[in-house]
């Protein structure tokens, strides 16, 4: 992927330095990347619209990339992320941005407009919707009671113990594991199993994705490792605490949100029946629900169609 002349700069935001990449001039829009990721899975993304008149701005979110990545667990709230966010439209002088997330991006960007809804012109959601707190239950609590300890987000908790089994693996074998993942129910080992060690790695690659692009994502954590990343999920409950005085709350800046049909959960979880039904629109009022055929890397899988959805967006928004 030719992405032609492209800005790397390092910016001081909420006390830490975050790498990002942009490119073009004009409304300011911020692409943010899941797990396991950095800008570059928007590398399909980042030309196109900087040609249709955007300035692009992708950031390695704290942790991950060439970005700063504290050490405790405690630092990657999403207070933390979206005092992160803040600090880059400060940057770069703007009151409101364009929000596009995937995944973990995703929920920064759920989260940055529940929070701050006066910075957030529009946001787009992908592969995970808005889901309500749980007023009772604490969210690992309640995955292990649910799911079990085989359940990826529970092992993902003790710290070192999924880098330790990641680590019998090369970097290139657990970004295909993850990123070739084509089942759509949980992810749950069998007892006994890590969850690195019961994906699977699929012998032949998919079209969407090369060997050469998997291998990008690869170097990248061998330099950063995977702790960073990793403690998103071990700030969850950290997460729900804070997120105390929002129970109940709306999302109420205009949002579209595309899933992919065979995304990981997508039956297994509900998410189709959550996404189609009147729960979801009650919590996002001003909502547009996209199914697209394919699986959790829709921007990757489908990178024109999401890139034509994301630009038809922003166009409707702009002109608003």
């Amino acid at each position: 992927m030719d992405l032609g002349e492209v800005n790397h700069q390092r910016i001081k935001t909420n006390g830490i330095w975050l790498h990002v990449v942009e490119k073009g001039s004009g409304p300011l829009v911020l692409l943010l990347h899941g797990f396991p990721e950095f800008w570059y899975s928007w590398r399909h993304q980042i030309t196109f619209l900087a040609s249709h008149g955007y300035h692009v701005v992708a950031p390695d979110l704290r942790g991950c990339g060439d970005s700063d990545s504290p050490l405790s667990p405690t630092s990657y709230t999403v207070l933390h992320l979206a005092g992160d966010l803040v600090g880059l439209l400060d940057y770069f002088g703007e009151q409101q941005a364009f929000v596009v997330g995937h995944d973990w991006g995703a929920v920064l960007g759920w989260h940055l407009s529940l929070l701050r809804p006066d910075r957030v012109k529009g946001l787009m959601a992908m592969s995970v919707p808005y889901f309500p707190r749980d007023p009772v239950a604490k969210a690992i609590e309640s995955f292990r009671e649910r799911f079990g300890d085989g359940f990826y987000i529970s092992q993902f908790q003790e710290p070192g113990r999924a880098e330790r089994a990641f680590a019998r693996y090369d970097y290139l074998t657990v970004m295909k594991k993850f990123f070739l993942i084509n089942k759509t129910d949980l992810l749950v080992a069998p007892g006994g199993m890590e969850i690195i060690d019961h994906l699977q790695t699929p012998a032949v690659l998919p079209p969407w994705i090369t060997e050469e692009e998997l291998q990008v994502y690869a170097d990248k954590f061998e330099e950063s490792g995977f702790t960073g990343a990793l403690n998103y999920y071990r700030a969850m409950d950290q997460n729900w605490e804070l997120s105390a005085p929002w129970q109940g709350a709306k999302v109420t800046v205009p949002t579209k949100c595309i899933v992919g049909d065979k995304d990981i959960g997508f039956d297994a979880y509900r998410t189709r029946e959550y996404v189609r039904g009147d729960t979801f629109k009650g919590l996002v009022p001003d909502l547009e629900v996209v199914i697209l055929e394919g699986h959790h890397f829709i921007h990757e899988e489908r990178a024109h169609e999401v890139s034509q959805e994301i630009l038809t967006f922003l166009q409707k928004l702009s002109v608003e």
